[in-house]
C-alpha cells in the first residue's frame, strides 16, 4: 500500500495505467503519481519495478470507489488531473470480428464516473483519455459520441486530436486518439495549445538507428530466466521455429500475413502491436524482435524492465503508450497549468 506523502509536484491518478508508459511520459514533464490502477498483476509488477514509489494497485477499475483512493493514499486523494487509457481491442480497426457490445468499451464511461466524483469534492483541472483511432469509425460512432457527452457533463471542454509517435522521436508509426479535458470552471477553451511535433524527419527515425549493433537476443524457454539473459533483461524473443526463417524469403518489407512482417532498416516500425506470435520480424529476416528491441521501438527508457513471462511482456508493450508521445501531451498540458493558476489568481 502507497504511504501518504507530501507533493510539491502537480498529482495525477492513473486508471489502467499497463506497464507505465503514458505515466513516464508525464512524470519527465514534472507530475507526480500518487495512485495507479490495472487489472493485471504482470502490469503492475512491471510499473512498481521501475520506481522508488510503489504506487500501483491492481484492482478492477469498475469496482474502484473513492473512499477506496483515500484509504489507499492515507489522507484525502484530491488528484490535479487523471489520465489512462481504457483497454483498446474493442475499438480496434484490425479485431473486425468484435461486436460493439464488447464489455471492454464500457470502461471509458467508468473513467468517466471516477472523474466526475472526484472533481465535485475537489477540482480536477484535465483528464487525457488515450484509445486507438479505431474508435472515430463510424462502427463505434455512437459509442463515441457518449463518451464524448459524459466526459462534457462532468464539466469539461474536450480537445481532441488524432497524434502519431514518430512525430515526436518515436521511431513507429502508431496512431492515436488523444482527448484532453480541460475543466470548464478553470480554463478558457482558446486557451488550449495542442502538442508540438518535432522537427525530425520521419524517415530519420529510422530502426537501422535505434537497434542496429544490438547484440542477439537469448530465445525462450521455460527454463530460462531473466537473470540470465545477456544485455537486457528484456531482450529475449520466441525461437525461430518457422521454416520461413532459414529459407531466406523473409526479407525486408516482405509480409506473410499478420504474422510474419518484416522490418525495413531505413524505415520506422509500423505500430507495435502484437499477438503472441505476431511480433514483427527483425531486418534480418533470422528471428523476430526482442521484448526489449520492442521497447526500444515504443520509446521507453533503456534501463526500463518489464516482469511477467514473455507473453505478458509481449502485451505491455503492445499497448503501452510511448513515453515521448506521453511526455509532449502532458508538456502542453503543464502549459495550461500555468495559465490556469494565473486566472484563479487573478479572480482573488
Amino acid at each position: 500500500m502507497p504511504k501518504p506523502r507530501k507533493n510539491t509536484k502537480p498529482l495525477l491518478l492513473s486508471l489502467f495505467c499497463g506497464a507505465g508508459g503514458m505515466d513516464v511520459g508525464f512524470e519527465k514533464n514534472g507530475f507526480d503519481v500518487g495512485l495507479a490502477f490495472d487489472i493485471r498483476p504482470d502490469s503492475v509488477e512491471s510499473y512498481n519495478k521501475n520506481r522508488k514509489k510503489k504506487v500501483a494497485v491492481v484492482r478492477d477499475i469498475t469496482t474502484l470507489t473513492v473512499d477506496e483512493l483515500d484509504k489507499l493514499y492515507g489522507r484525502k486523494f484530491a488528484p490535479i488531473g487523471i489520465i489512462g487509457g481504457p483497454p483498446c481491442q474493442g475499438f480496434s480497426q484490425s479485431n473486425v470480428n468484435k461486436k460493439k457490445s464488447d464489455p471492454r468499451n464500457k470502461l471509458s464511461l467508468t473513467y468517466a464516473s471516477l472523474l466526475k466524483e472526484l472533481n465535485e469534492r475537489s477540482p480536477v483541472h484535465f483528464f487525457v483519455f488515450e484509445n486507438v483511432k479505431g474508435l472515430l469509425s463510424e462502427r463505434h460512432k455512437s459509442t463515441y459520441q457518449k463518451i464524448k457527452s459524459t466526459f462534457r457533463n462532468c464539466g469539461y471542454s474536450l480537445h481532441i486530436m488524432t497524434l502519431n509517435a514518430v512525430d515526436f522521436k518515436v521511431p513507429q508509426l502508431r496512431e492515436r486518439l488523444i482527448i484532453v479535458g480541460l475543466n470548464r470552471k478553470i480554463y478558457e477553451v482558446k486557451t488550449w495549445q495542442p502538442p508540438e511535433p518535432s522537427r525530425t524527419e520521419r524517415d530519420a527515425l529510422t530502426i537501422k538507428k535505434f537497434l542496429k549493433g544490438l547484440p542477439e537476443p537469448a530465445f525462450y524457454s521455460p527454463a530460462l530466466k531473466p537473470s540470465c539473459i545477456p544485455y537486457h533483461p528484456n531482450h529475449w524473443c520466441m525461437a525461430p521455429k518457422s521454416s520461413k526463417f532459414t529459407k531466406g524469403i523473409l526479407t525486408q518489407g516482405i509480409s506473410f500475413g499478420r504474422s510474419f512482417r518484416t522490418l525495413k532498416w531505413e524505415k520506422p516500425s509500423p505500430t507495435v502491436a502484437y499477438g503472441n506470435r505476431e511480433v514483427h520480424v527483425h531486418p534480418s529476416g533470422k528471428r523476430r524482435l526482442s521484448v526489449h528491441e520492442a521497447m526500444i521501438l515504443q520509446g521507453f527508457p533503456k534501463t526500463y524492465v518489464l516482469k511477467g513471462n514473455l507473453s505478458q511482456q509481449i502485451k505491455q508493450v503492445s499497448e503501452a503508450v510511448p513515453p515521448p508521445l506521453a511526455k509532449a501531451v502532458a508538456k502542453a498540458i503543464m502549459v495550461q497549468l500555468k495559465l490556469g493558476k494565473q486566472m484563479l489568481e487573478s479572480d482573488l
